[in-house]
């Protein structure tokens, strides 16, 4: 069922690398009055200097409040268990939830791609470019045809089938694949739902990329729809996927404008450069730690 084609010899993938020793803190929970110092004490303390610092609250009076902040510290990596313990005592006096991470280990990431590859191949050449902090592990695709342009990168490629009403194969090899070996997942234009098993069960952010400005011209021959509409602007939103279809936490919108005069195929080339992106900003804000989920929301740090 599956085709895999490995990296070929000698080809070496890049990765885009955050500095050496730094870490990144998300901190979410009830506003309070000295939140903010405590946090900066607690890492001051142990040597830390804030190299970044972003924080909202959404409402200043009972409101919640959300930090990142990205700091410097020589042997990190050893000072990790005791920046989390005194983290640890900082969440329980404040009633506050947080992640720590060593930013210098990129997260790893699956993409699903099917026939469609600009989103694929864009991603990609990003990747290569070390314009990504993010390692590729692996391209999951429906059809065969990207094979070789994803072999060109050095990343591996697995071809799942995925036809007629029943996934469950397709989705069983899906969970083979991803389990334990990625941090996340980008749906390139992937033009396969989800079932709400698959998503529970994979555990990681599964990131999309739709054709619109959500909830506009859902289902087949989009740009075809938005040109019998006579719109007047096109656009793509990334989004979290959840197992309401096209309605998860969005992180990030764009739009360009077009005119009566764009034909269907001027619609759909316009569109896949917005797509084009959309998702690359939402993978790489995502990478760097830089969205919050917040029930159906999202808070971005860019």
């Amino acid at each position: 069922m599956t085709t895999t084609e490995a990296t070929p010899p000698g080809r070496r993938t890049t990765v885009a690398k955050a500095p050496a020793h730094q870490a990144s803190l998300i901190v979410k929970g009830a506003d309070a009055t000295g939140i903010v110092a405590a946090i900066i004490s607690r890492l001051s303390e142990r040597g830390a200097n804030i190299v970044s610092l972003d924080q909202y609250s959404d409402d200043p009076q009972d409101g919640t409040f959300f930090q990142r902040a990205v700091f410097g510290l020589d042997g990190l990596r050893a000072a990790l268990p005791g920046i989390r313990s005194a983290l640890d005592e900082l969440a329980r006096e404040y009633g506050l939830t947080y992640t720590l991470r060593d930013m210098s280990v990129p997260k790893r990431v699956a993409i699903f791609a099917s026939k469609s590859d600009h989103c694929l191949l864009d991603l990609l050449w990003r990747h290569r470019q070390s314009q990504l902090p993010v390692s590729i592990v692996m391209v999951v695709s429906n059809h065969p045809d990207t094979a070789e342009d994803v072999r060109g990168f050095g990343i591996p490629f697995f071809h799942v089938p995925s036809m007629g009403p029943d996934k469950s194969a397709a989705e069983a090899e899906h969970l083979r694949l991803l389990r334990g070996n990625v941090d996340f997942v980008v749906l390139a234009r992937y033009m396969q739902i989800l079932s709400a098993d698959l998503i529970e069960q994979v555990g990681v952010p599964i990131i999309n990329i739709h054709h619109s400005f959500l909830p506009a011209f859902i289902g087949a021959g989009p740009y075809a729809k938005a040109k019998e509409r006579g719109v007047k602007l096109v656009g793509a939103t990334a989004h979290y996927v959840t197992p309401d279809l096209d309605e998860g936490p969005i992180i990030e919108q764009d739009v360009v404008r077009v005119t009566h005069a764009d034909t269907t195929s001027d619609l759909a080339r316009r569109g896949a450069d917005v797509e084009r992106a959309v998702l690359s900003r939402a993978v790489l804000w995502h990478a760097e730690d830089r969205v919050i989920r917040d029930g159906n929301h999202t808070i971005v740090f860019t």
